[in-house]
């Protein structure tokens, strides 16, 4: 049996609020106890001083297309995990594999895979993003490929996951949108509106059929106006939906960050790093799809079109901008990276939060907000290289 982790000294960020000088006491692959927890008996505890440091809940990523040069949306098993294990060291410790609009009987081949490793505990399940999308809004996805979401070939994708189907974007103004979206909640698949050129009106009616999120809100719908405010201002309205932002510096601007978080609140965001192979990589030409893209100074953009083709960010450059940059609370970009993400995915019995019982996945970060330290279930991913 692994002997028992006590980290100590550190600032902890707990659901109740942050607490300095805090201990959490890890035995097997579980958080046994938070600050001031019990300590172990003398000797049969590993104890790493993490004074000057913050200790978070693990990231939770629900909108992931690869990373460390490698697809999840065509890549094999073995890049995928090869991906996995890039956002790993920098924090994701939880990850849902996203597909991109594709043709339906490869997506369907594809998932199979994908549950696979899902059913492993590699992956937390399957995003289909595309592609019953509007070409209207398209972004980087095949306009060749795009269809309207007919019920039978939604239910053909979530049969294809064998249960580990997680969410499906869908434009839900598309004939057969609202029939998609109840069936999927039907599934317990969450329905989640983009790629979307709906109006206000039927985003509202998408979200009373059961959609429960907004995928990378802002990016690939139409803007918010005041005569005619679109699904921007019905999907941040609505209590019982979660949006998702891309919180890279190049899909938002700070200010519509900030007027997300202002109206949304702290538990209806969840960042996302909508990550292609590039994430954790670098620059260069990749496939993103069928499609092309050129990735120059930390930016993806199709090679005809030049529209954002995903990002390459990882959830550790997201935190450290949210507080940093935007001037976020930290509680509140713990909130939107590990807690909001997990409780979406029906999770947070397991995860997302430093709390005795829960998988010991967590996150060390220095003053600067820079990761020094990964946990995932009681092992050191990223081992901290303390002085």
């Amino acid at each position: 049996m692994a002997p028992t982790k006590v980290l100590t000294g550190a600032r902890v960020v707990l659901p109740t609020g942050t607490v300095d000088d805090a201990r959490v006491t890890v035995e097997g692959t579980r958080i046994a106890a938070t600050a001031p927890g019990p300590s172990p008996a003398e000797g049969t505890a590993e104890t790493v001083d993490l004074r000057g440091h913050w200790l978070v809940p693990g990231f939770v990523d629900i909108h992931n297309h690869g990373g460390g040069g490698v697809s999840f949306a065509g890549g094999t098993a073995e890049d995928v995990l090869q991906g996995v294990r890039t956002h790993l060291h920098h924090g994701t410790t939880t990850v849902v594999a996203s597909a991109v609009t594709g043709d339906l009987d490869f997506l369907a081949r594809h998932a199979g895979m994908l549950a696979e490793l899902a059913q492993q505990g590699d992956i937390a399940g399957i995003h289909f993003e595309g592609p019953f999308i509007s070409p209207c809004r398209k972004g980087a996805h095949d306009e060749t490929l795009l269809r309207d979401p007919d019920p039978a070939e939604v239910r053909k994708l979530i049969d294809a996951a064998h249960g580990h189907a997680r969410m499906m974007t869908l434009a839900t103004e598309l004939p057969g949108g609202l029939d998609s979206v109840r069936l999927l909640v039907e599934h317990g698949v969450i329905a989640a509106v983009g790629h979307t050129d709906a109006t206000y009106e039927q985003t509202v009616s998408a979200v009373d059929a059961g959609a429960t999120v907004a995928t990378h809100l802002f990016n690939a719908m139409p803007q918010l106006g005041h005569r005619a405010p679109g699904p921007i201002a019905a999907l941040l309205e609505d209590e019982r939906v979660t949006v998702e932002l891309i919180n890279d510096g190049t899909h938002l601007h700070p200010a519509a960050l900030q007027f997300a978080f202002h109206h949304a609140g702290r538990d209806r965001v969840a960042f996302i790093t909508d990550a292609m192979d590039a994430a954790g990589f670098g620059d260069g030409r990749y496939m993103l799809g069928p499609l092309e893209v050129e990735v120059a100074d930390g930016v993806a953009r199709l090679v005809e079109g030049n529209s954002i083709a995903g990002s390459t960010l990882t959830l550790d450059r997201a935190f450290k901008r949210a507080v940093t940059v935007d001037g976020l609370p930290v509680e509140d970009v713990v909130a939107a990276v590990s807690a909001n993400p997990a409780r979406l995915l029906g999770l947070s019995d397991r995860i997302g939060s430093l709390e005795p019982g829960k998988d010991a996945d967590l996150v060390v970060l220095d003053d600067a907000f820079e990761l020094v330290g990964v946990m995932r279930k009681g092992e050191w991913a990223v081992a901290p290289q303390l002085a």
